[in-house]
């Protein structure tokens, strides 16, 4: 898949990992051979993933293939948007300044806290009785 016009990027967010592949096209967006809508059933998650494309007005210039896998739905949204962008600067490195302005270059490193032994989960204990 790796042609003179292709550019390929990793996204991650929380669980969920995106290998997302850019093209020069009129705009379809492909996750794990679907269509978008059909993908995300939430349409705040669809102007999630496409943020980077609408914010640069490439909407419309590109075709957006991703394989996306582990997490949830909204995880997933996330990786696909990091990936988008790093895809986005390899384009065209000029476009770096306004997707970091965004927040868009960096990644989330928030994940989930591990539940510890002897609590009830990460940070809740068991109920404490003195009798």
């Amino acid at each position: 898949m790796e042609q003179e016009n292709t550019y390929y990027a990793t996204g991650r967010r929380k669980k969920a990992i995106a290998r997302t592949w850019l093209k020069s096209g009129t705009g379809n967006i492909t996750i794990n051979k679907r269509s978008a809508d059909n993908y995300f059933s939430v349409k705040s998650l669809m102007d999630i993933m496409a943020e980077p494309l609408v914010l640069t007005d490439n909407l419309s210039k590109y075709d957006v293939v991703v394989t996306v896998k582990g997490g949830g739905s909204t995880g997933q949204a996330g990786a696909i948007r990091h990936g988008i962008t790093r895809a986005l600067m390899l384009v065209d490195p000029d476009l770096r300044t306004a997707l970091k302005k965004a927040g868009f270059v960096r990644r989330d490193s928030r994940v989930k806290e591990r539940k510890k032994y002897g609590q009830k989960g990460a940070r809740a204990r068991f109920q404490f009785s003195k009798r």
